[in-house]
């Protein structure tokens, strides 16, 4: 067997005789009339009236019977049959195709459309070119690479040869495109704010660090767009959002990626509970347009999304599996607990509370539910309950053990919100590096006024996975971060 290297090198031969014969091996037009997709539906008109059509696509198959070339080109639209015949294009030119065409090559293909005796329709070539030469062989047989880490890292192998993955990447753009236009028709403004930012904020999260040289300043990339999309609201805008790439320099599984894209979105006037209603709203709909009914399988499970979803009281779920009361349990006993269930605790209550959660609790949830109410300090940027100040005014949704959407009644009191940032400011020197960092141009922003609103973040990328059945984000993010071989 051939190495690629060997492999290669027969190839650059022949990429030189297409070149020595005055053919452009990489041209920069085609004269292409169809996709594939559109001459297969348009077969019988254009067969039955014989007209000439143009095809491009890459090889992908190729066979030879005698005076005979039959290959299957495709292109982003679907894949069909073509035929070259020595008695039809000429002897000399069928040669040339033999001798100089790969598969993997991309090729131009004029003739009619007729239907063969096993009754496959296919393109008749009366002439031909080249579009690009290809110097490396496509896998005989993909499978995955085999070694799965090969796909990520060799996306443009796992899309030529996996329709399934090319359709998941269709769904997530669909995904997105469906999500604009609900909001768009509830009268929600799609904003741009700043990626690099002098304090990232809106999350307890890790951060990405880099110099400006220009400026001579340490900028972070974002963590999250909230606070600058809180300070829209404080510049006069009601309804906004962004689908924002976010960056967080934390650990990789299936549920988490260095790089992400989330959306967040600000309501002015509303609360959390109005935001449930209206995420119930968008989710459903969403998976009704794509599904066309409420249920979808992930995985081995069956989702319900039909409205409304279940509402549940942190401190519940928390006790029921747990077995810890959450209201009543001190800090210094809350980390005893932890380090029995093989938790390192770090942070204050809530911090130490939410990762025995994530452990222990949110694996549990499997149809779509609503968490709510949180302790206050676990969301430095929420509001408090009027009725309960130990309880934030939020919620998460969560669906087959993953955190889909965080959302809660904005906290626009700037006392308050300056006392939460000292707080995250002192368990930030104590050595939690996740913790919220103070922003004072933003606590100046509040005191000239934020109207009640209520604003929510989801995971496009984890809400593309569940509605794929993707194990894993790295199969719903075109090129996930690999760690270099």
């Amino acid at each position: 067997m051939s190495t690629i290297e060997e492999i290669r090198k027969i190839r650059l031969g022949k990429l030189k005789a297409i070149e020595g014969a005055g053919i452009l091996a990489y041209p920069g037009k085609t004269k292409k009339t169809h996709n594939c997709k559109s001459a297969l539906d348009d077969f019988d008109k254009l067969s039955g009236d014989l007209k000439e059509i143009i095809l491009a696509g890459r090889i992908i198959s190729q066979r030879q019977h005698g005076g005979l070339i039959f290959c299957d080109i495709e292109d982003g639209s679907g894949k069909i049959q073509i035929l070259l015949k020595k008695d039809g294009i000429g002897e000399s030119s069928f040669q040339f195709f033999i001798n100089n065409f790969d598969i993997g090559d991309f090729v131009e293909a004029r003739g009619t459309l007729f239907l063969t005796k096993k009754g496959e329709k296919t393109l008749d070539v009366a002439d031909y070119k080249i579009l690009v030469k290809s110097l490396l062989p496509l896998p005989e047989k993909w499978h995955g690479l085999l070694d799965v880490e090969e796909r990520y890292r060799k996306r443009y192998l796992d899309l030529i040869f996996n329709t399934e993955v090319r359709k998941n990447f269709e769904t997530r753009s669909k995904i997105i495109k469906e999500i604009r236009c609900f909001l768009e028709d509830k009268g929600f403004l799609e904003v741009e704010t700043p990626i690099l930012q002098p304090i990232y904020g809106g999350a307890s999260a890790k951060p990405f660090k880099t110099r400006m040289n220009a400026m001579d300043m340490d900028l972070y990339l974002r963590i999250s767009p909230e606070l600058y999309l809180k300070r829209l609201l404080v510049g006069g805008f009601d309804k906004i959002y962004e689908i924002a790439k976010c960056f967080r320099n934390e650990g990789v599984d299936k549920a988490h990626n260095p790089d992400f894209t989330m959306l967040e979105f600000y309501w002015a006037y509303a609360d959390y509970k109005d935001l449930m209603k209206f995420t119930e709203e968008m989710i459903s709909a969403l998976v009704k347009k794509l599904f066309g009914g409420y249920v979808i399988k992930y995985e081995d499970k069956e989702l319900n999304f039909e409205p409304p979803f279940p509402r549940v009281e942190f401190a519940e779920i928390f006790r029921k599996y747990t077995n810890i009361d959450f209201d009543e349990i001190n800090l210094e006993e809350l980390k005893k607990r932890a380090k029995k269930m093989g938790i390192e605790p770090k942070g204050g209550k809530s911090e130490v509370a939410d990762e025995i959660y994530k452990k222990y609790c949110r694996v549990e949830i499997v149809q779509p539910t609503f968490i709510i109410h949180y302790p206050s300090d676990a969301f430095p940027l929420a509001k408090a309950l009027d009725d309960n100040p130990q309880k934030s005014a939020s919620f998460q949704l969560l669906t087959a053990g993953m955190e889909l959407i965080k959302a809660f009644s904005e906290l626009n009191n700037p006392i308050i919100q300056e006392q939460r940032f000292k707080d995250q400011e002192k368990i930030f020197k104590e050595g939690f590096e996740e913790a919220q960092r103070m922003d004072q141009d933003f606590i100046n922003a509040l005191e000239y006024g934020m109207p009640p609103a209520a604003g929510l973040g989801m995971g496009i990328d984890r809400l593309s996975a569940l509605l794929t059945d993707s194990h894993s984000l790295r199969e719903i993010i075109l090129f996930p971060t690999m760690r270099q071989k």
